[in-house]
């Protein structure tokens, strides 16, 4: 992120640099461009400190809802519909060790939007299967495939998204749950077919020692360790596949009724399990607020770089070049830019979703709008979480890891714009 952030900075100083030496003041242009590109700068920091301020509300709301839902044990129940899927997408696993447990609660926590609470079962996850690895510092299939269900997995409830496009104004916040939903189920697919076809260019070294008795000493395996039938959780996976058709049908109609029918929802599924649901969502709501904040530097970082790069009028010369080649395929030139950073930097992309959907010429509930929602919750930052579930367990060489997370990354932007273009083509 690093060199992201000082590369956008230093393209939009460059351009408007260029720009300056050869401007000559007019009566319509009073302004230099070095002028501009610091008024651009200070008023692109003001703005992202209101985002801020208007997410802090929404965000506590959303988080509190969910805090209800992990303490009335919705995360155990979403755990144990996956573990037969689990179960027989990592043959290699043991059924009872401890990585398969903390593998089942990293993705159900994925999949409530639940990212803080992803983080830390991920890398045990990872911490699991290195002592069931044979050859340290190389990663075997079944890290290779966790990783790129990672990076691609099945999203039910962007809260964070849904929050930022309550903030800036939008009518349908929760528009983009059934073109997120498909999105991910189409990545997460791709993720399983490309981690199977590139194993063929990267076979493992062969084993010279077996591990697979590995002592079954897991906290979360004992969460998740008895699955429900499997005709259960076909029944669920049916359900939700179900889903999308339903939502592309009917989704201007259903809508209207997805945040207030969430919110009673998980209210009534909380009383029902005996949660102190005030108590409960006081206490969400308390993250909420703080994470909220602590965003504050990171949009203020990013909205000030994207604001340089609008500013010197960097970001217009490439969206002019690249836009009509693009835009042909349903993405457009100002839609790039979310889909190129998104692999790279979460925080960088959600400070560019931020810059779009507020240009009141573009907004929250145009195509463009719809479907920069929709590619920040249906894809994930591919190097970020490569970086720490290797880095945790010190993988060096990760064979076939980045090429299937960057497949199934392509096939999210794919199934984006397939989703968008089927609901909102017409905005």
């Amino acid at each position: 992120m690093n060199i992201v952030f000082f590369g956008l900075v230093a393209v939009a100083f460059s351009v408007t640099a260029w720009r300056q030496i050869f401007w000559l003041p007019t009566v319509d242009k009073a302004v230099s461009p070095m002028q501009q590109l610091g008024v651009g700068m200070i008023d692109s920091a003001g703005s992202s400190v209101t985002l801020a301020l208007g997410l802090v509300g929404v965000m506590a709301l959303f988080l509190g809802l969910m805090k209800v839902a992990e303490a009335g044990g919705l995360l155990t129940i979403i755990a144990k519909l996956v573990r037969p899927l689990m179960v027989r997408a990592f043959p290699d696993v043991p059924a009872h060790h401890p990585a398969m447990g903390a593998m089942i609660m990293n993705i159900s926590a994925n999949a409530l939007g639940l990212g803080n609470a992803a983080t830390p079962f991920g890398i045990r996850a990872m911490q699991e299967l290195d002592k069931l690895n044979p050859h340290k510092g190389t990663a075997t299939d079944a890290m290779v495939l966790f990783l790129a269900i990672n990076t691609s997995s099945v999203t039910l409830l962007p809260t964070g998204v849904i929050a930022l496009r309550a903030a800036t104004g939008s009518t349908d916040p929760a528009g983009i749950l059934p073109t997120t939903l498909f999105a991910t189920i189409l990545s997460t697919t791709v993720a399983f077919i490309a981690v199977k076809f590139y194993r063929r260019f990267s076979e493992p070294p062969p084993a010279t020692e077996d591990v697979s008795d590995q002592e079954n000493d897991g906290l979360e395996d004992d969460i998740s360790a008895s699955g429900y039938p499997w005709w259960v959780s076909a029944l669920a996976l049916l359900s939700i596949a179900a889903f999308v058709p339903i939502t592309v049908i009917y989704g201007k109609t259903i809508a209207p009724w997805i945040i207030p029918g969430l919110m009673i929802g998980l209210l009534t599924f909380g009383l029902v399990r005996g949660v102190p649901v005030y108590e409960s969502f006081v206490e969400g709501a308390r993250d909420g607020f703080q994470v909220a904040i602590r965003i504050i530097p990171y949009l203020v970082a990013i909205l000030v770089a994207v604001g340089m790069l609008r500013a010197s009028g960097a970001l217009d010369l490439f969206v002019s070049w690249v836009g009509p080649v693009t835009s042909a395929f349903g993405l457009p030139g100002e839609a790039l830019p979310m889909a190129l950073l998104r692999p790279l930097s979460g925080s960088g992309a959600y400070g560019i979703l931020a810059s779009i959907i507020q240009d009141p010429s573009v907004g929250p509930d145009s195509y463009i709008g719809y479907l920069v929602s929709t590619l920040q919750g249906s894809t994930e930052t591919t190097f970020y979480v490569l970086a720490v579930y290797f880095g945790a367990v010190q993988i060096k060489r990760a064979r076939h890891a980045l090429a299937a997370a960057l497949t199934a990354d392509f096939a999210g932007i794919i199934g984006a714009i397939l989703a968008c273009s089927l609901l909102y083509s017409a905005l």
